[in-house]
């Protein structure tokens, strides 16, 4: 049986991407292979084994390149175009570039039915001209869903839409599902460039994997008026505990809960009160699926600060409550769920904020005495972190920070 020759073709991949061998490498290796067989193939006459070395080692040589550009070329930047168009299907549904640049509109689409989850991909009509959604959408309290991109499906095609004209679904949908364009389309432009479409996909490629907690604020995050250091998703035994301030409608909130959970019977309820549950049903036809969220309640935030100044005859401490309380109280009110407040950052910010009228090394004294809910609450025994309740956000409004001199 025929010795099986084993070549070290790694694979690693530096910022460089992958790298050929060098000959002197490829040449080591083949002669170790073939001695493996031959044993005395090294005393043969030099000039014949060079000869047939160096016939070998450029084949070789041949086949380690191939190697390394088909490696490297996997990313949107650098992939041929076959790849490039597997990676546009996988990342973005569209094959190839153009698509964006067809005619488009922004869709909204009406029910009775709160909670009606919109698929991705739906087909809608003016009469004359065909579009195709590009992402999906729910029925909010309000009986519509958020604008949908919608894009025509004939290739490079340009032409005007008219508000109001977009009002038939092509698509088998349940009954009562209504759609319309509130705004006018856009007329399409220049057939996109691969370049174009290369970024794209790329940019694409980056989002977060389904089912991880990146993704999940990310989802959430994009809603209005969302704010991203409301939004948590905490580790729960058996799953995931999603923790959000809910500013945004509960179906839009819930909808995006949905998009980017594995499986919705992993989401944990509170670990601190059962009634700040909140559980929202969507309907996706034919099944129903019960999204649980946790809604965060706020904590106000009081503080009184008292400081002084080894200077006796400082005249400008006045003016301090107003060079202090905008920034202190915007570094509470922009602390995420759980976050504890920092006592030595809120120092650092008084420093900062008085700097122009008094030197900071002048201060001799600064105490901060922080109340949640009119309670007042110290930091942890050998720390300056004061801490609230784990699932809450602070809230903190510039006229209850109290600064006096004392």
């Amino acid at each position: 049986m025929p010795t099986a020759f084993s070549y070290n073709f790694p694979v690693v991949l530096t910022a460089n991407g992958l790298q050929p061998q060098s000959p002197q490498s490829l040449l080591d290796q083949l002669v170790a292979n073939v001695t493996v067989s031959a044993p005395g193939y090294t005393i043969l006459p030099s000039g014949l084994v060079d000869d047939i070395s160096g016939t070998d080692v450029a084949a070789i040589s041949l086949i380690d390149q191939a190697k390394v550009e088909t490696v490297n070329s996997l990313t949107p930047y650098g992939a041929n175009v076959f790849t490039l168009q597997q990676l546009g299907q996988i990342y973005i549904g569209q094959p190839q570039p153009g698509q964006t640049t067809n005619t488009s509109v922004l869709v909204v689409f009406t029910s009775v039915s709160y909670g009606l989850v919109i698929p991705q991909g739906i087909l809608v009509g003016d009469g004359t001209n065909v579009f195709q959604t590009q992402t999906g959408g729910v029925i909010n309290s309000l009986g519509n869903s958020a604008p949908i991109l919608a894009v025509a499906v004939t290739p490079g095609s340009t032409f005007g839409v008219p508000l109001n004209t977009v009002i038939h679904i092509l698509s088998s949908v349940p009954a009562g599902l209504g759609v319309n364009n509130p705004t006018a389309g856009t007329p399409g432009g220049a057939f996109e460039t691969y370049y174009s479409y290369r970024t794209r996909v790329l940019q694409a490629g980056l989002v977060a994997c389904v089912g991880t907690p990146r993704c999940i604020k990310t989802l959430i995050g994009k809603l209005q008026p969302a704010q991203a250091n409301l939004i948590a998703v905490q580790p729960a035994s058996g799953g995931l505990r999603v923790i959000v301030a809910v500013n945004a409608d509960l179906n839009d909130i819930a909808y995006a809960i949905f998009s980017s959970v594995a499986d919705p019977a992993t989401l944990q309820g509170s670990a601190v009160s059962s009634g700040r549950n909140v559980t929202v049903s969507l309907s996706d036809p034919p099944d129903t699926y019960n999204i649980l969220l946790v809604s965060a309640p706020f904590q106000n935030v009081t503080m009184a600060i008292t400081w002084n100044t080894v200077l006796t005859s400082f005249t400008g401490g006045s003016a301090f409550a107003s060079l202090v309380q905008a920034p202190l109280a915007a570094y509470i009110n922009g602390l995420g769920i759980g976050q504890v407040i920092n006592v030595l950052e809120m120092e650092r910010i008084f420093q900062q904020a008085v700097a122009a009228s008094l030197d900071p090394a002048l201060l001799t004294r600064l105490v901060f005495v922080v109340s949640i809910n009119l309670t007042p609450t110290a930091p942890a025994s050998g720390t300056f972190a004061i801490s609230g309740d784990p699932e809450s956000y602070f809230t903190c409004l510039p006229s209850n920070i109290v600064v006096a001199q004392g």
